[in-house]
């Protein structure tokens, strides 16, 4: 079994996955730009196989290529700027993963689908906590069913905080700012307000979350999952209310490069509080043409433990040469119960 390399190992989602990974006795190299940091991560995980600094991220896809590892985890955003140029970096047998949730990243990545399989390399975005966890929701719902008419999900991640949000996260905020809302309405793709269709959730737990609609990779997922039409992906992040109509003029301002990079800088230094709630919730609501509607949650922990238990799984599919070709969510390639081998529980209303 090759080796596989986690792209930003040093931040707080490649740490964790790295742990899991170690764990199960695979070879992990730490890729990224600073190496005293790769180095003191590396030596708290008592790895083998060291470390590889970049000076860009050009360089660290000129290193992919060179060096051909077995499998690369992308944990660096904004995932619609890096999967592209990682995985064009990936040479035929070099396989690719990441934990990202942006709507234009899967776009272009399913639009790669019959270029990854010609090469032979398999291409899995979304192995983390939002488009796992919804997408195994909806395939509950809707594997062996008619096509729906109208699907709802909704991700809300509960996260420990402490920690600051870091460049890659702010940049991944502020172009999610800029490119707006989408929803599917008749089976097209439509600019929305970011931040409509705000509900009050109530849990399972009956505790209560608001949740406003996003434009993430969880939409196009959710769509190709359930066929339907009409899809709406909403996530708890999200600004509501009022405040959504500001939006616009924050992308406009955030257009501006001077306002972008301050946004970001400030964005990047925020130290988010822990989440009020000890657990992850995904939830697919399922509307059939005859008017059945039809609820299912998953249960989770903290989103970073499940991001890493997800993400470490389907390396180690790949890595076993276990997939086939091809551009694949987590859930579509390995079925809506490897959710509950990342520590999910399935609850039917």
């Amino acid at each position: 079994m090759g080796n596989i390399w986690i792209l930003g190992g040093a931040g707080r989602a490649g740490r964790a996955i790295a742990r899991e990974l170690v764990a199960s006795g695979l070879p992990v190299t730490l890729v990224g730009r600073d190496a005293g940091t790769l180095r003191k991560v590396a030596a708290s995980l008592k790895l083998d196989s060291g470390i590889v600094a970049s000076s860009s991220l050009a360089d660290m896809a000129a290193q992919i290529t060179r060096a051909k590892p077995s499998v690369v985890i992308n944990t660096i955003g904004p995932f619609t700027k890096t999967a592209i140029l990682f995985v064009n970096a990936c040479p035929p047998g070099t396989h690719y993963l990441d934990i990202g949730n942006e709507l234009p990243q899967f776009l272009a990545l399913f639009g790669m689908h019959e270029e990854l399989v010609r090469t032979s390399r398999t291409v899995v975005p979304g192995a983390g906590w939002g488009v796992l966890g919804t997408e195994s929701a909806l395939r509950k719902l809707c594997d062996g069913q008619p096509v729906p008419v109208r699907v709802r999900v909704d991700s809300l991640a509960a996260t420990a905080g402490g920690v600051p949000l870091g460049t890659t996260l702010a940049e991944t905020i502020v172009e999610g700012i800029r490119y707006g809302g989408r929803r599917y309405i008749g089976g097209s793709l439509r600019s929305c307000l970011a931040g409509s269709g705000q509900e009050t959730i109530t849990l399972s737990d009956g505790t209560a979350a608001k949740s406003a609609s996003v434009a993430s990779g969880e939409l196009e997922v959710a769509r190709r999952a359930s066929k339907a039409p009409n899809v709406v992906a909403c996530m708890e992040a999200a600004p509501g209310g009022p405040i959504r109509f500001v939006i616009p003029l924050i992308a406009a301002l955030v257009a501006i490069p001077a306002i972008r990079h301050l946004a970001i800088k400030k964005l990047a230094s925020l130290v988010p509080p822990p989440s009020s709630r000890k657990e992850s919730w995904a939830c697919a609501r399922v509307e059939w043409a005859d008017g059945t509607t039809r609820t299912v949650w998953l249960r989770a922990g903290e989103g970073y433990d499940f991001l890493a238990k997800a993400a470490a799984a389907v390396a180690r599919q790949l890595a076993a040469g276990k997939a086939p070709p091809g551009c694949f969510t987590p859930g579509a390639l390995l079925g809506p119960d490897f959710a509950e081998e990342a520590g999910g529980e399935f609850l039917v209303r």
